[in-house]
């Protein structure tokens, strides 16, 4: 008899401890979600790119630097260009009065070579100049170089012609599309790097040069990868987990573990743990990380979801917890607002079970008895 009662108070022991759920459950009101402004993504099967990552500057691109300067000697009488403003190609940017012999004296007017902005204006009326001097520098930003520093390990995969997203740091939220253009020819022995340019096209001049930039080189890809964000992802290295939504409850959040696989600048390979249509929470995992149980317990969540009640761990009742819970809460209304906690509900409906098991073990006993 005890070799198969046992199984069965086993199963039993099993179902009514069950505490990870709420343990692991944080469950919120709308309020609160509203203030940790939490945004979800659901998982799914994608393209997952695998990608070099890099930093560099934005960078004047080659033939879009022009100087001003005189071809005869003089001194200024006016100037009209101001650093940070755009001029036009053909403008007058500055009057020079001549050296040689006149009443008044000849002037040459300098224009400006080609369109863009001023970045630098080295005269100033009265100045005397000659024709080495350089009175100012127009940069057109229509188009810009950005040059990324690789690491020389990574330096022999990549190809001219592979695809990048560039991040300026002045817009992160902005993103920029370009393809390898072409490879430094030698290495910066202390940085340990090699360039790698891209033009990218700046027609409203947003990229300036000295700008500092991001770049993800996009070296592979692979079809039908579960992937989800990289900021979903919370934890350490040796034990990452995620936040998914509850499917019973939309306010709750399970922590789940996962194992993860190769990561790119977006998003994350995910091995194990999550499957398709999960709802993994992005904006907002990280403030979840300590909100602890959350705003509501997750068996008053359930009860008032489903409409009738549950145990401490989330767990149905059966029917002899469920007037047992009701049979306290008439008689005595103390403690816990009349709620048994889940030891007592185990132990009450282990003991009712072993109960049963012993009455029919005896009946059968007798017929047996009674047969001989």
């Amino acid at each position: 008899m005890i070799r198969w009662i046992l199984p069965i108070i086993l199963t039993a022991t099993a179902i009514a401890a069950e505490p990870n759920r709420a343990a692991n459950t944080v469950v919120l009101d709308e309020s609160a979600i509203k203030n940790l402004k939490l945004q979800t993504v659901e998982v799914e099967q994608t393209d997952f790119e695998e990608t070099v990552f890099a930093l560099g500057r934005i960078r004047v691109a080659p033939g879009r630097r022009a100087y001003v300067s005189s071809r005869v000697p003089g001194r200024a009488i006016s100037v009209s260009a101001h650093i940070d403003t755009q001029v036009k190609k053909g403008e007058e940017v500055v009057v020079i009065e001549s050296r040689q012999p006149g009443d008044p004296p000849p002037s040459v007017k300098l224009h400006a070579p080609i369109s863009g902005y001023v970045s630098e204006v080295k005269v100033a009326p009265g100045q005397p100049v000659s024709p080495d001097d350089s009175l100012i520098e127009i940069l057109d930003l229509s188009g810009v170089h950005a040059v990324a520093a690789v690491p020389e390990h990574l330096a022999g995969r990549i190809q001219i012609g592979q695809e990048a997203r560039i991040r300026a740091a002045g817009y992160p939220e902005k993103e920029f599309l370009a393809k390898v253009e072409h490879l430094g020819t030698s290495a910066e022995e202390e940085a340990g790097t090699i360039e790698a340019a891209f033009h990218l096209d700046n027609p409203d001049g947003l990229l300036r040069p000295g700008m500092r930039a991001e770049f993800a080189v996009i070296l592979s890809k692979r079809e039908e990868v579960m992937s989800i964000p990289r900021e979903a992802v919370q934890g350490d290295v040796a034990q990452r987990f995620v936040y998914v939504r509850d499917f019973e409850l939309k306010t709750a959040f399970v922590k789940t573990p996962v194992e993860l696989g190769a990561q790119n600048d977006r998003s994350v390979e995910v091995v194990k743990g999550l499957l398709p249509g999960d709802e993994v929470v992005t904006r907002g995992a990280y403030a979840l990380a300590f909100a602890g149980k959350g705003s509501v317990s997750l068996k008053e969540a359930l009860d008032a979801a489903h409409g009738h009640p549950h145990n401490e761990d989330g767990s149905e009742m059966t029917k002899e917890q469920a007037a047992a819970a009701r049979g306290s809460g008439d008689a005595h209304g103390h403690g816990s607002n009349g709620r048994w906690n889940t030891l007592t509900v185990f132990f009450a409906g282990t003991t009712g079970l072993l109960m049963v098991l012993l009455i029919v073990a005896m009946t059968r006993r007798r017929q047996l008895q009674g047969e001989h």
